[in-house]
């Protein structure tokens, strides 16, 4: 006795369920539009309103409907949430169809598989008109096309651009053209190329020059020695083309060592040379007689080994002159 009542409040608590179930679950069809053209397409929704975590089996549909409806475009399936109820979800099963009959056709009812059992959509009604013809009028022949003018202005709208680049190319070769025509030409200007001024020229001006500043009457004896050293110094340089400045009386002559010059002008060099040392460097003090010696012994040496050029017009070292 007891088993029994245990399965019927079993059996009744899985029918409330059912029950509750299907009242949660609600399907329905519907069209956009209820009238259509022959040939012109319309939408078939079919739509589940159900709880989001449940599943629901959409009918499965052939080409056609009925027999004069048919199906042409593959069914989409769009799922989203109910914005009244969090809980439940709307899913919509689209399908395009159509129909080249006119009448008015009744789309049955949809099958939906659920938990709980299988519902049953609304019945639609689909009506299909035909283009109305007037078959008091006479049928004419299909009109010929239209000759319509194409003039140049025609062209040149829709080929402004082809013509504006090249135009615009022309104008600035033109302008190019123009402008190097008649700006005015410079002048090219051609500087006068001196003569180089001869080594011993300018040593013997410097000599001149300082002999006439007249230092060692001034007391100023040193300052004397420091500038004819550094006359002939430069002298050789400019003459035998070696490096003079900021080397020893020693270190120059061990560079004319293979320049041919004369041993009287060698010694009359270094006389100079060593004398200047001293009385930059000891504190020589020389008579007057020695300093005014000194000025002509500088000048000889710079004439005795001047550079002379010869019929070649080759200049050279000690080969081409005086030594």
């Amino acid at each position: 006795m007891k088993k029994l009542f245990f399965n019927y409040i079993l059996f009744s608590l899985l029918l409330l369920t059912g029950a509750v179930n299907a009242q949660n679950v609600q399907v329905e069809a519907n069209l956009s539009q209820q009238t259509i053209r022959i040939g012109d397409q319309v939408k078939l929704r079919l739509v589940a309103h159900q709880p989001a975590k449940d599943h629901i089996n959409f009918p499965k549909l052939a080409d056609t409907i009925t027999g004069k409806v048919q199906i042409v475009g593959a069914p989409k399936l769009d799922t989203v949430a109910d914005p009244q109820n969090k809980g439940q979800a709307i899913i919509t099963q689209t399908y395009i169809i159509t129909s080249f009959d006119e009448g008015t056709y009744t789309i049955p009812a949809f099958s939906f598989g659920t938990a709980s059992g299988v519902l049953k959509s609304n019945e639609l009604t689909l009506q299909v008109q035909t283009v109305k013809v007037d078959t008091t009028k006479a049928i004419y022949d299909i009109k010929q096309p239209f000759a319509v003018s194409y003039t140049f202005w025609d062209w040149l709208k829709d080929n402004w651009l082809w013509v504006l680049i090249p135009l615009l190319i022309i104008l600035a070769v033109i302008g190019v053209f123009v402008y190097l025509k008649k700006r005015p030409k410079k002048e090219i200007v051609v500087a006068e190329v001196k003569p180089a001024i001869p080594a011993h020229e300018i040593a013997i001006a410097k000599l001149k020059e300082l002999k006439e500043k007249k230092l060692w009457q001034q007391e100023e004896v040193k300052q004397y020695y420091i500038e004819l050293s550094d006359v002939l110094r430069e002298y050789l340089e400019q003459r035998y083309v070696i490096k003079t400045h900021e080397k020893t009386t020693d270190e120059i002559f061990t560079s004319l060592r293979h320049i041919l010059i004369s041993e009287e002008n060698k010694s009359l060099l270094k006389q100079i040379l060593v004398l200047s040392d001293l009385v930059k460097f000891a504190k020589e003090r020389p008579v007057p007689a020695e300093n005014e010696q000194i000025m002509q012994d500088a000048v000889a040496f710079v004439l005795s080994t001047k550079q002379v050029e010869t019929k070649t017009n080759t200049e050279g070292g000690g080969a081409n002159g005086p030594v």
